[in-house]
């Protein structure tokens, strides 16, 4: 195969994922504002207890609805942060194929494979979020639109938040979001496990980036569409910057300011 098909093929591989991507992303947005409309008609109308069941009344079924909720937003704010990545490994992937003679057979895999591998993880996190949104309303620290109904308490996770944008955590995960070919060249692992081990560990540092801010959302409210688009955007800067910390550190040392403001005004 010449030079000139295999570049006509990387870059009808990469319009499809980028398609892909666009329509699971808008999808998983759509849900998301439809379900926001009904929680907005439940409360109108008093069924408050629909839109925010306390811990006795959780039902298996309650729960599953949440973690679906909380896995579909993250596929809509985290999905479009991590297409460089994805195109990325569909380009490698193919010049891979195209190059190299596989021992065992096609190295090619579907890049549904790595995305799998990245969603898992992010469902993981969903999960984990569920249970902790679980546990704060039976505590009556969220509102209906599962937003911190105490002041102090959002202060904290806005400092908490804030500080972690400075860690050397964030700053070893955000680099590895960064700089995709990077990663894939120093981990690249072939065959579908070792595409779907990779997009497990690119979603373990993605979650290790940007789980604190996500975290924010009980801040702002979860089922607040524009406090979620605001976030995704951050986040999605943040992955598209050319590698540093410039930006997490204005915006961990405003979140910061933020939360201090927020919890000195409880007492005055």
């Amino acid at each position: 195969m010449s030079v000139m098909d295999t570049n006509a093929i990387v870059r009808r591989d990469r319009r499809v994922v980028v398609f892909g991507i666009a329509a699971v992303t808008t999808l998983a947005w759509v849900y998301l504002a439809l379900m926001t409309i009904k929680m907005g008609q439940d409360m109108r109308v008093g069924m408050k207890a629909a839109a925010q069941p306390r811990l006795a009344s959780w039902t298996v079924i309650d729960f599953v609805l949440m973690f679906i909720m909380w896995a579909v937003m993250m596929v809509a704010m985290m999905l479009p942060s991590a297409s460089p990545m994805v195109a990325m490994f569909a380009k490698v992937n193919r010049m891979r194929r195209t190059s190299v003679e596989a021992v065992d057979g096609d190295p090619m895999v579907p890049t549904w494979v790595f995305m799998s591998g990245y969603i898992v993880m992010w469902s993981g996190f969903s999960l984990l979020a569920t249970i902790l949104q679980w546990a704060l309303q039976n505590a009556g620290l969220l509102s209906p639109m599962m937003a911190s109904t105490s002041t102090f308490f959002g202060g904290l996770i806005l400092i908490a938040a804030g500080a972690y944008q400075w860690s050397v955590w964030k700053q070893s995960c955000l680099n590895h979001c960064q700089t995709p070919l990077g990663f894939l060249m120093t981990r690249w692992q072939d065959g579908r496990d070792g595409a779907f081990r990779m997009g497990l560990s690119h979603g373990a540092y993605c979650v290790g980036c940007c789980w604190m801010l996500m975290a924010l959302l009980f801040v702002g409210g979860v089922m607040n569409l524009a406090w979620v688009a605001a976030l995704a955007a951050l986040v999605l800067t943040e992955k598209l910057m050319p590698p540093g910390l410039w930006l997490s550190r204005i915006t961990g040392s405003g979140l910061i300011v933020w939360g201090s403001t927020m919890i000195v005004g409880t007492y005055y």
